[in-house]
């Protein structure tokens, strides 16, 4: 007989299999192996919530295999997850594997169970556990049911009212519809937004007897810092140059001195997303993927935590391999410790970071993307315990001999500490050796026109930083919501990759916000998230949080039905159909507008609509397949976009990249067009067959 050990994923499997004898049968469930019925509530509001859990069809396959392993074992060990999420896995294996049983008529299987929880796969951490077993936590078990639940009676009910309303195959969620709203308000401060103008005036400045030149700017008037739009046009800046080039130009003040720029803390999930968004260009989804096979190796900590705690003993092997490779003055005097500022942070849980210092990215045997990742989780924790870097900092203040003053700053690494190892990127300008009443010589004035920019859009990281910032979600919950509202086409992405919210995501939010205030209320989301915290440590019932959401809401929702007519989603047009000769309407769909036929359903002939920016037909340039038809773009159901010919379904060509297609001589031959940076060829690159540039040194991307 065996002890047999549960966890999610086989890979997870694998790596805690060979840290134990061959007592133990390890083992993965693939996650759920319970959950609520798809295409029902699956909730019974009038039984006090209860809910109705059964074993989807994808997993009956695998029940069925652990349940033959069960007969051989004389113990079964839970170790999935210590999180809410992993914590209800744990619970639901439990019934699955019959176990436990609401059913009085059967008996359940009579095994001893222990629970264990480990934070990093490593083979001290999987024997500590083991020496340490604890029950299930029925507190993390029922704070994952209500947020199940909530998030299942959101979408259900509210769903529906939408299909009724605006159009079928719209969905509303708990936290993806304040994700839509923060994007949408984004979008109208945009709208609104009216550029002001303002000038800058930069001098070239040099010192007499010295032959370096520096760049001063304008910075006060009368003594009196200037703000940002002291300039306001060209006139303006006219009066001050014609004054500033009959001036005198000396030196008013010097000021030297260090300046310390300490580490940033270890990673949190949120901040490992925006790091890997914003120096990789990896949207949260790919990010937590990698993560997970990275914790899954044994490689890092758990990734999912809002935490900066970090154990003792990995800062001490921390701190030694920091001086082993860089010696003792990169390593300060004390270890440094973070506290979170994250509202409801987890605080047994620890920080991500590697679960070996010693183990360096570059030594490893990784796919190209786990090793960026890993190497930037690394470099983060190390830096996390190493001395601040110094800068030398210059400050030179000017008098020109009238009531406006310049200053020139500048910086220069004295010792790069931290940045050793975590590079970032700062700006060094080195100023001349001055002192105080030496004249200077004006070289050159520099009035600039500028005009103020709007608020950028959101990308995935700061939507993320926006989200926890207002304490909506958790760490696991960030990747999937982006993912969600991506999908359901609420919101795209724009040639910057920045979050777009669609036509139909503001039509969607305008009337959730005014008919279902509270639903999309980033003050109540956020209070709704205390709640849940609150089951997780035993202070709240989570029938009591999941009665005092419905009722009103139930109420409200019965109300709205009768309150709220119909959006009418079509407008009329002047053309006319090719195929009936009927009136063509104008009607929104999930992705947009489409022209279609007033005939429906006798005629469905429909037609695309171009909008600003989209090319949906190559002009002179024939299917290569059939030649007949014409390159179109297109979007699948999802939304996602793709080239094919005008003749589908009679014609199945079809890329998913810009094909790039020319007509010589008769043929249709593919070719590789002129990066729009620096006019080197482009090629197709990756499984993903994404355009870039054949430059190294160009960084575009299609």
């Amino acid at each position: 007989m065996s002890k047999l050990v549960i966890v999610e994923s086989p890979t997870k499997a694998k790596t805690i299999s060979k840290f134990l004898g061959d007592k133990y049968i390890v083992t993965s469930s693939y996650g759920h192996l319970r959950d609520l019925p798809k295409g029902e509530l699956g909730v019974d509001t009038e039984k006090n919530f209860e809910p109705r859990y059964v074993i989807p069809t994808k997993s009956r396959k695998k029940l069925t295999a652990l349940k033959k392993k069960l007969k051989d074992a004389d113990e079964v060990i839970l170790a999935t997850d210590g999180d809410r999420e992993g914590e209800a896995i744990a619970w639901h294996l439990l019934y699955a594997l019959g176990i436990l049983t609401d059913n009085k008529k059967k008996k359940p299987v009579d095994l001893p169970v222990e629970r264990i929880e480990f934070h990093e796969i490593t083979k001290s951490a999987i024997e500590n556990a083991l020496q340490n077993p604890r029950e299930i936590n029925k507190d993390l078990v029922n704070a994952q049911q209500a947020r199940r639940i909530l998030d299942r009676l959101v979408g259900y009910k509210l769903s529906p009212f939408l299909w009724k309303k605006v159009m079928r195959g719209l969905s509303a969620g708990r936290v993806q519809s304040v994700a839509v709203r923060l994007i949408v308000e984004k979008e109208r401060e945009r709208q609104k937004f009216k550029p002001k103008e303002y000038w800058t005036i930069e001098a070239d400045l040099k010192a007499s007897g010295k032959d370096k030149k520096f760049i001063a700017a304008l910075h006060s008037k009368n003594g009196e810092s200037l703000d940002k739009f002291a300039v306001e046009n060209k006139k303006a800046a006219d009066e001050i140059v014609k004054k500033l080039e009959e001036g005198e130009w000396k030196v008013e003040n010097v000021e030297q001195k260090d300046r310390k720029r300490n580490p940033f803390a270890p990673f949190t999930t949120s901040t490992l997303q925006q790091a890997a968004g914003h120096k990789f260009g990896y949207p949260a989804k790919r990010t937590m993927m990698l993560a997970q096979n990275l914790y899954e190796r044994g490689l890092i900590t758990y990734h999912r935590t809002d935490s900066l705690n970090l154990a003792p003993g990995a800062v001490s092997a921390g701190r030694r391999y920091i001086e082993k490779e860089f010696g003792k003055k990169y390593l300060p005097n004390k270890p440094r410790f973070f506290k979170t500022k994250s509202k409801g942070a987890q605080e047994a849980h620890e920080a991500i970071r590697p679960t070996d210092p010693t183990k360096n990215p570059d030594r490893l045997k990784l796919q190209p993307a786990q090793k960026k990742l890993y190497k930037l989780i690394w470099q983060r924790f190390l830096a996390s315990q190493m001395t601040p870097a110094i800068f030398a900092a210059t400050t030179i203040d000017i008098n020109t001999n009238t009531e406006y003053g310049f200053r020139a700053t500048g910086q220069v690494m004295r010792f790069p500490g931290f940045l050793k190892v975590y590079p970032v990127k700062f700006k060094e300008a080195e100023l001349p050796e001055i002192s105080k009443g030496d004249a200077l010589e004006l070289k050159k004035l520099n009035p600039e026109q500028h005009f103020t920019k709007p608020p950028a859009r959101y990308s995935e990281a700061t939507l993320i930083k926006a989200l926890e910032k207002h304490g909506i979600g958790r760490p696991s919950t960030y990747a999937p919501v982006i993912s969600t509202i991506q999908s359901r086409n609420y919101v795209k992405k724009d040639e910057q990759k920045r979050l777009e919210p669609t036509e139909i995501g503001f039509i969607v939010t305008d009337l959730l916000t005014e008919h279902f205030p509270k639903i999309v209320d980033i003050d109540f989301t956020a209070e709704m998230e205390d709640d849940l915290d609150k089951i997780a440590h035993g202070k709240n019932d989570w029938r009591k949080v999941l009665d005092e959401f419905y009722t009103p809401f139930e109420k409200k929702l019965e109300k709205k039905y009768d309150e709220v007519k119909k959006k009418d989603m079509t407008e009329e047009t002047d053309k006319t159909c090719p195929e009936c000769g009927k009136k063509m309407l104008k009607r929104m769909g999930r992705y947009g507008w489409f022209y279609a036929c007033s005939g429906f359903p006798e005629c469905k002939h429909t037609e695309n609509i171009k909008r600003e920016g989209e090319h949906h037909e190559l002009k002179d340039v024939h299917c290569p397949k059939c030649v007949e038809g014409k390159v179109v773009q297109r979007k699948t159901r999802k939304g996602k976009t793709f080239w094919g010919c005008s003749r589908y379904p009679d014609c199945d060509f079809g890329l998913w990249y810009h094909p790039h297609i020319e007509q010589i001589e008769g043929t249709t031959k593919h070719r590789v067009a002129k990066c729009p940076k620096c006019n080197k060829a482009l090629v197709i690159k990756g499984k993903n067959k994404k355009v870039a540039c054949s430059n190294k040194e160009c960084d575009y991307k299609k």
